[in-house]
């Protein structure tokens, strides 16, 4: 049986859920970002505990196959962008279509259609999100985190993010304020 999970978006979220799911009595086989495959279905008393206490940590149980389906492209882009950099140099909707085993038109019109926006857009925000967090560790250079993140160059890079944010690499390192995002509030 599998579960889905809206706003598992790192380890932590991971850790944290598989913890809870032990607290009740219910022991994965494995927790992945957005998904917990259990080895037998748990009791209705479990599945409420669960939802009562996912829900106080920020986390959502979800059901219906759309919901189930959104989360799960969102899901392959975090984990792209935010764990697997050297993966970046796939085709975003060939990666997508894959890990989905269904046509990217059919992804693409469905994501715009409940979140608003494309696939495209969110995964930029992804990663432009990712630029801010290596910026603020100041360990890599301009250049090394468009390499990293495979921007074209680093001008591409700069008008990414400008465009996104309002202001250029430099000056966002410049500010005194953490101006990042949570990667499940993109």
């Amino acid at each position: 049986m599998k579960l889905y999970i809206k706003n598992m978006v790192c380890d932590r979220c991971k850790m944290v859920v598989k913890s809870e799911l032990e607290k009740i009595g219910i022991f994965p086989v494995s927790v992945e970002l957005g998904e917990v495959e259990l080895l037998e279905n748990f009791k209705e008393n479990q599945k409420q505990e669960l939802e009562v206490k996912l829900q106080s940590l920020g986390f959502e149980l979800l059901e219906d196959k759309t919901t189930i389906l959104i989360e799960k492209i969102k899901c392959l882009i975090i984990d792209l962008v935010h764990h697997q950099n050297n993966e970046l140099k796939t085709n975003l909707s060939h990666y997508l279509s894959g890990q989905l085993r269904q046509d990217y038109s059919t992804l693409s019109n469905l994501f715009s259609e409940v979140q608003g926006t494309t696939i495209e857009h969110y995964f930029i925000a992804q990663k432009i999100e990712k630029v801010k967090e290596l910026l603020m560790y100041k360990e890599l250079t301009l250049s090394e985190i468009a390499i990293k993140l495979n921007y074209s160059d680093v001008a591409h890079l700069s008008n990414q993010f400008k465009k996104i944010t309002g202001v250029t690499p430099t000056h966002f390192k410049q500010l005194k304020e953490n101006n990042r995002l949570q990667i499940d509030g993109l």
